[in-house]
């Protein structure tokens, strides 16, 4: 008797959502009943993000298609126009590999694209992380869109599971299967202090801060706003050694990535910038510093169970579940 082989194709847009997909695809592979197809986009396709679609093939998997999207211009008329490319460049994917089952992952622009690819072309849709609230941001609305377009939830608590029922999804359908980012923490090998500094070519301080600061897409106070204040507290910590990562492609990203840059030009002894940094010496660095400041949901989820302090700055991922490791400020 012949075994039915089902495809399934997971769609990645960015350094963020890969990392957290990472081990869900290696079990997929691992698995004879189960292709995986691999839909890579957004900022993996992006020399300015660092191509990490690069790292994606290093790690092993086949990108089954490539869908370019990402625009010059980071205006929201130019992520609007991101997103109408997108959706055509996700039609032609879907339609040519067939899948049983498309995967996505969060609540960005280029994952709404992909899901209304998906309902249009009658693939069913399998959601990962719906049901959080995250007020300050654009992705709020988006994560609850792709929940009303989606036929199996995954979420990361109870309280989630139970805000998607609470959207009209059936209950049966809905699954409280935890955060794939702590499985990272527990699957992958992180590096010591010595080893991550040989890794990144920078040596922490006996004080050290690991930033990420997202773009604030609700929010009255622009994001060079927020930053700018953020860089000044930082001003404050003359001994501490600072570790940035790139904010995403969203509106106001390259602005942010150039106060960063000239923040690091000022202080180039203490001061460290990355594009991208990948799961493990992302996760590592975070195990290695004293706090974690920004505005990312990595602060909310992974630093907590590292044992490692939060500075959440401003209303992005307000509403979210949090640890009393983590101090909110605005």
């Amino acid at each position: 008797m012949m075994t039915v082989v089902r495809k399934i194709c997971v769609v990645t847009g960015s350094r963020a959502d890969y990392g957290l997909l990472y081990w869900l695809m290696k079990d997929i592979q691992a698995d004879a009943g189960l292709e995986l197809q691999l839909v890579a986009t957004g900022m993996h396709l992006s020399p300015e993000f660092g191509s990490t679609w690069q790292q994606i093939a290093a790690d092993g998997f086949n990108i089954s298609h490539k869908v370019e999207m990402l625009l010059s211009s980071d205006t929201p008329v130019g992520i609007s126009k991101a997103m109408g490319l997108s959706l055509i460049g996700f039609a032609d994917a879907l339609a040519a590999l067939q899948p049983d089952i498309v995967v996505v992952l969060g609540d960005r622009f280029e994952i709404f694209a992909a899901a209304q690819a998906a309902m249009n072309l009658r693939i069913p849709l399998a959601h990962i992380h719906g049901g959080e609230l995250s007020e300050g941001a654009v992705d709020d609305a988006i994560r609850h869109a792709l929940t009303k377009l989606s036929h199996l939830h995954f979420t990361a608590t109870e309280t989630y599971r139970h805000r998607v029922i609470q959207l009209g999804e059936q209950p049966e359908r809905v699954f409280n299967v935890g955060a794939p980012g702590l499985d990272n923490i527990h699957r992958l090998p992180l590096l010591d202090r010595a080893a991550l500094e040989d890794s990144i070519g920078f040596r922490l301080g006996a004080k050290n801060f690991l930033v990420t600061f997202h773009p604030v897409t609700l929010e009255k106070q622009t994001a060079g706003e927020q930053f700018e204040a953020l860089l000044q507290a930082l001003d404050g910590f003359d001994d501490a050694h600072i570790l940035f990562t790139h904010s995403n492609a969203d509106a106001d990203g390259r602005a942010m990535a150039g106060l960063i840059e000239a923040y690091r030009a000022k202080h180039p002894d203490r001061v460290a910038v990355f594009v991208s940094l990948g799961s493990v010496r992302y996760l590592s660095a975070m195990r290695h510093v004293d706090a974690v400041v920004g505005n990312s949901s990595s602060g909310i989820i992974e630093a907590p169970a590292l044992g490692v302090a939060t500075v959440n700055i401003g209303d992005r991922q307000r509403g979210r579940l949090c640890a009393n490791s983590v101090i909110h400020c605005r």
